[in-house]
């Protein structure tokens, strides 16, 4: 489903370039659970940005499910980010002023449905993450763990091909961030590919396998179950 084939990415900074990721080829099959790790400053998450088509590449290709993504222009990767993935942040990224229900619509407005499909697509995936019963609370009356489920149930909500998750456990203390993996394990039981960022060893042992970055290259990739 996912494969890089020999990835830079450099920055500027001034007159000074910086290279980030330094020639990374790694692919990912339909239905993997995936935990990449590295230490700040190690390319992990410049290394997401362009898997989750946040961004491009300097040199090399990225195919996702056989379409060269890496030389598409801004619409066409907005394209494929609404259509093929879904999105768990660190610090949610929901709107305040919104319902649960409303905050869960949002990917579905930009990709047309109408209001009355929008609703019913949007209470299914708040049902699928347990949250039914907070559909018309805003965030601000959810805890961390509520909001979060309801980051989840907005990137599910599109039915993406790849859930992505970024430190998705960084803002919530064990006991709900434990919940919230279960979750994602669940999902992946159910036939979904996930990718996760994270730091931390304990949390990337919820994936079955983990890549190891480190100065902008991999360091290891291993099977752990």
């Amino acid at each position: 489903m996912i494969c890089l084939q020999d990835i830079y990415k450099d920055y500027r900074q001034g007159k000074n370039e910086v290279k980030v990721l330094k020639g990374i080829s790694l692919n990912v099959r339909e239905g993997e659970y995936v935990a990449i790790m590295g230490p700040s400053g190690s390319g992990k998450s410049t290394l997401m940005n362009i898997i989750g088509a946040l961004d491009r590449p300097t040199a090399g290709s990225y195919f996702l499910d056989g379409e060269d993504v890496s030389a598409l222009d801004d619409d066409a990767l907005a394209a494929v980010r609404n259509r093929k993935i879904g999105f768990v942040f660190q610090t949610f990224n929901l709107l305040p002023r919104m319902t649960a229900q409303r905050n869960v619509e949002l990917p579905l407005v930009y990709a047309g449905l109408s209001g009355k499909a929008r609703r019913e697509l949007a209470l299914q995936a708040l049902d699928r993450v347990g949250l039914t019963d907070r559909a018309h609370h805003r965030p601000n009356e959810m805890s961390g763990g509520q909001r979060q489920r309801v980051a989840i149930a907005r990137a599910l909500v599109v039915n993406p091909r790849i859930l992505f998750a970024d430190e998705p456990t960084g803002n919530l203390d064990s006991k709900t961030g434990d919940d919230i993996l279960a979750l994602f394990q669940e999902l992946h039981a159910s036939g979904s590919t996930v990718v996760m960022v994270t730091h931390e060893q304990d949390v990337s042992r919820h994936a079955e396998r983990i890549v190891h970055i480190r100065d902008g290259l991999i360091w290891s990739d291993e099977k752990v179950r």
